[in-house]
């Protein structure tokens, strides 16, 4: 019972509040880009791809804070709608690096200002005060 854990309230702990923000995230990310088809997840490796050009596997999944796992499926499923390529490294032969097709780079530029509107509605509930002072906090936080 609630009375037997004085100061516990689940609704007050910093997990379970992030996670309710993430997933408010989440649901706007996907409804806006349901055309595009493309997860947060996806979305942030081409974001990144845009960025630095080309990238290995591997410092694609750190860059965008993925496992091994994730980021397999994600350039999986990014590869298989021709939106990525992989390349030999011209540097390292043994390793391969992973570019934006044009088709990516077409979508990707399309659809910044929707993912900046995603930003835009999930922190609308603030005032332009406490987005800074939010976003400042939840940078030092990750």
């Amino acid at each position: 019972m609630a009375g037997d854990r004085p100061g516990y309230e689940l609704e007050a702990q910093i997990g379970h509040l992030l996670r309710r923000a993430h997933q408010r995230a989440t649901s706007l990310f996907l409804a806006s880009m349901q055309e595009h088809q493309l997860t947060p997840t996806q979305w942030a490796a081409l974001v990144k791809l845009s960025d630095e050009g080309a990238l290995s596997q591997n410092h694609l999944g750190r860059l965008t804070a993925m496992d091994p796992a994730t980021i397999q499926g994600v350039i999986r499923r990014l590869a298989a709608r021709n939106l990525i390529c992989r390349a030999e490294d011209q540097n390292d032969r043994r390793r391969a690096v992973l570019r934006l097709t044009d088709q990516g780079r077409a979508l990707v530029d399309q659809l910044f200002a929707t993912a900046a509107g995603v930003s835009r509605e999930t922190l609308s509930p603030l005032s332009a005060e406490e987005q800074t002072i939010f976003l400042k906090l939840l940078r030092r936080l990750a």
